[in-house]
């Protein structure tokens, strides 16, 4: 029960950054290009580096707190951290056409999964 409170509360805490930040970069990069979601993106996979790096390498972290920042702040803030930290692993371990599988598939069917997904949902008539 512990670890299901962790994830939840870093979950929160997450996400409540991830809409603060996603607001604060709008309002100063307004425009076509999804400027809130690209940078929660690349500074998500950048906090995931750091902390991977943290706990594989200087071997932090014990798993109540892995739990708290990995899946829970982390996996609140933007999944896409893990996406990317999982990729990495496959390419680190040269497992290159299962990483170009992995990320590529990821993107072609999630796109394809978001499409059929919208268009399952019935159109309203005007008016």
């Amino acid at each position: 029960m512990m670890s299901v409170l962790l994830v939840a509360l870093g979950g929160a805490v997450g996400a409540v950054a991830r809409y603060k930040l996603s607001g604060l970069v709008l309002h100063h990069l307004p425009g076509l290009f999804p400027w809130p979601t690209f940078t929660v993106n690349i500074l998500g996979c950048l906090a995931m580096g750091v902390l991977a790096g943290l706990a594989v390498r200087e071997e932090w972290f014990l798993g109540p707190v892995r739990l708290l920042l990995f899946t829970g702040i982390l996996g609140g803030f933007t999944t896409f951290s893990a996406f990317g930290l999982e990729a990495f692993y496959l390419l680190q371990r040269r497992e290159v056409a299962l990483a170009l599988a992995y990320v590529g598939g990821s993107v072609v069917l999630g796109l394809a999964a978001l499409w059929g997904g919208f268009s399952v949902v019935p159109h309203r008539p005007p008016g």
